[in-house]
């Protein structure tokens, strides 16, 4: 074990290294190996204890364990713990995270003694939840500044190193009882799986080691081929495609993109539907802008508000005044026009229709023809009176209502 342990550090001599030390068999193993290796590979080596204060005066007994030990050794010891409570995906999760919170604010690398034992179990895991590439890959060797130097190590090898050099360790009763998947597995499932192959774990490993470099070639793929144009997301290979829209998620704020977002971004991509929208977690929406994917916000319909003259509007980012009329220019951005009953600016209503250079259309034809997003549809501004359409304001004026000696002239600010 000491010759793979060294091995594995030899990438971090001379770095500080804090060993995150829960007082079990192989937290246990992997201080006492970086204890003996300490000044052959001229590392500071210093430990961590967080206590999660979950399991009562047991909990007490293994800070105690590990403060002894440390003390016995004169190895530098940092101990921190919180009360965990369980958060929406249990309690296992919540005690992993406020533990790695506390490692990833000490200074230095942070070793951890995940095992090759403790891979495989993770890997089974996956597998059993449903996973992809990335899950296969288990546990990774580097993250950041955590480090695993153990992976590569078996269980059986820790405690044929501890009883070596007779370096006591504590029992998490915990890990005795079926509560937790991963308990589960180590316990039934495991053992039947070693019976077919007893190299199971490090056989899992291997493969991991090489999923993850697989996984890793297809990332950088995939950043090269980022795009958020439809037609090209098509054309990609799926396993590209796939990496791609993930991204595509994160950047616009969802936070663990899962297989069934994914699917519904690819149905997004090959949607006939040139508006299709689809909602995801975190209050994300994603939406076809015809051959264009884009995160947007949902919108609903202009307020309707009565127009005046003489008088300053805006709407939907869209200025323009209304003033008595003193000219015959008829433009997209100036007209005139003579009002019937009260002047609105609202929202498209069904039925709604305007004459324009090309012919009449319905608003709803009129928008599709003008390729606008159907999220945006209900936000252009449209000024009517009593006699129907006068003008969508930012496209052009009714010609059916339009005329030189109006009474009235809408002047659109550029």
């Amino acid at each position: 074990m000491l010759n793979k342990l060294k091995a594995f550090m030899a990438d971090y001599r001379g770095e500080a290294i804090v060993c995150a030390v829960s007082g079990g068999a192989d937290s246990m193993a992997l201080l006492w190996g970086l204890y003996l290796l300490k000044d052959k590979l001229d590392i500071s080596l210093s430990a961590a204890h967080f206590n999660h204060h979950l399991r009562g005066d047991e909990s007490c007994r293994d800070e105690a364990f590990v403060t002894g030990f440390c003390a016995d050794y004169k190895i530098p010891l940092t101990v921190s713990g919180e009360q965990v409570v369980a958060g929406e995906k249990g309690l296992e999760a919540a005690a992993r995270e406020a533990r790695y919170a506390f490692l990833k604010s000490l200074p230095g690398r942070i070793a951890t003694a995940h095992t090759a034992d403790d891979n495989a179990e993770t890997i089974l895991m996956h597998l059993v939840r449903g996973t992809g590439l990335k899950g296969l890959g288990g546990i990774a060797p580097v993250n950041g500044k955590l480090i695993r130097p153990m992976l590569d190590i078996t269980r059986s090898e820790v405690l044929a190193f501890l009883e070596e050099y007779s370096i006591p360790y504590v029992e998490d009763s915990s890990n005795s009882g079926d509560d937790f998947l991963r308990n589960r597995l180590r316990h039934h499932v495991m053992p039947l799986l070693k019976e077919e192959n007893p190299s199971l774990s490090q056989n899992l490993s291997a493969m991991a080691l090489r999923l993850r470099q697989d996984e890793q070639a297809l990332t950088v793929a995939s950043e090269k081929s980022y795009t958020h144009d439809v037609e090209q997301l098509r054309e990609l290979e799926p396993a590209i495609r796939s990496r791609v829209l993930s991204r595509i998620l994160l950047n616009a704020g969802v936070k663990e993109p899962e297989g069934a977002h994914i699917t519904a971004m690819e149905n997004l991509v090959f949607s006939q539907n040139p508006s299709a929208k689809a909602t995801f977690p975190d209050g994300v929406v994603m939406a076809r802008n015809y051959e264009t994917l884009k995160a947007i916000t949902e919108e609903t319909s202009l307020s309707e508000q009565e127009i005046t003259c003489p008088g300053e509007y805006e709407a939907s980012g869209v200025k323009f005044t209304c003033t008595r009329n003193e000219s015959d220019e008829r433009t997209k951005l100036s007209f005139a026009f003579t009002p019937k009953g009260k002047m609105v600016l609202r929202s498209r209503k069904t039925g709604d229709t305007i004459r324009l250079l090309c012919g009449t259309k319905s608003l709803k034809k009129l928008f599709i023809d003008e390729k606008i997003p159907a999220t945006r549809r209900d936000m252009i501004p449209v000024l009517a009176d009593d006699d129907g359409v006068i003008a969508v304001i930012g496209i052009g004026g009714n010609l059916d209502r339009l005329s030189g000696d109006g009474t009235v002239r809408i002047q659109i600010k550029k």
